[in-house]
């Protein structure tokens, strides 16, 4: 009899130690709900750095893109003993360049699009405007026809970060530049 109950006493020990490991698997809904405020928490905070960055690195490459385009059309000036064009345009919520000939129809171009995250800024460009196509030759020297003048990129989300490519000199000579935190002749861009 004494052997019976301790049989049964190990066996309903044995069945608590059982259902407290079973119970010890998985995790609780509090512990999950503090790891996800945990994790929501962090998203929150660095999101929009994430966004920053990405509308920076978007800034920079549109900004090579444009400095290359007027390289090539330097280049091509030069090669062929022509006047050259770099062409720049907003067409439906979408930047684009083109180089060509200074004497090729605008509609027959084949336009390329700069990053959708980029727009230009009409308000610091000062490239010659014509049609609504900003744009900058080179002549058969390779020397910009006298307009000097900056094209500014911006990011369409908003925000501060400004990128520009200028034209400086009337022998061609092209810079880069981003946003400073005073303004020179009314551009934060120079």
């Amino acid at each position: 009899m004494k052997f019976y109950a301790q049989e049964l006493l190990g066996k309903s020990l044995f069945c608590k130690s059982e259902s407290k490991q079973l119970s010890n698997l998985g995790f609780t809904l509090l512990e999950v709900l503090v790891v996800v405020l945990i994790i929501g928490t962090l998203g929150a905070i660095a999101a929009p750095s994430w966004l920053a960055f990405l509308n920076i690195q978007s800034l920079n490459a549109a900004q090579n893109e444009v400095y290359r385009s007027l390289q090539e059309a330097k280049s091509n000036s030069v090669r062929q003993k022509l006047t050259w064009q770099v062409s720049f345009r907003e067409q439906n919520g979408v930047s684009q360049w083109a180089v060509h000939p200074q004497t090729t129809n605008l509609m027959l171009l084949d336009w390329h699009n700069l990053s959708p995250r980029v727009q230009i800024d009409g308000a610091e460009t000062t490239l010659t405007r014509s049609g609504g196509v900003w744009r900058v030759r080179f002549n058969y020297k390779g020397n910009v026809n006298g307009q000097l003048g900056q094209l500014t990129l911006s990011s369409r989300d908003g925000g501060k970060a400004k990128r520009c490519v200028i034209t400086s000199t009337l022998i061609g000579a092209i810079r880069t530049a981003k946003e400073n935190r005073s303004p020179q002749n009314g551009r934060f861009c120079y």
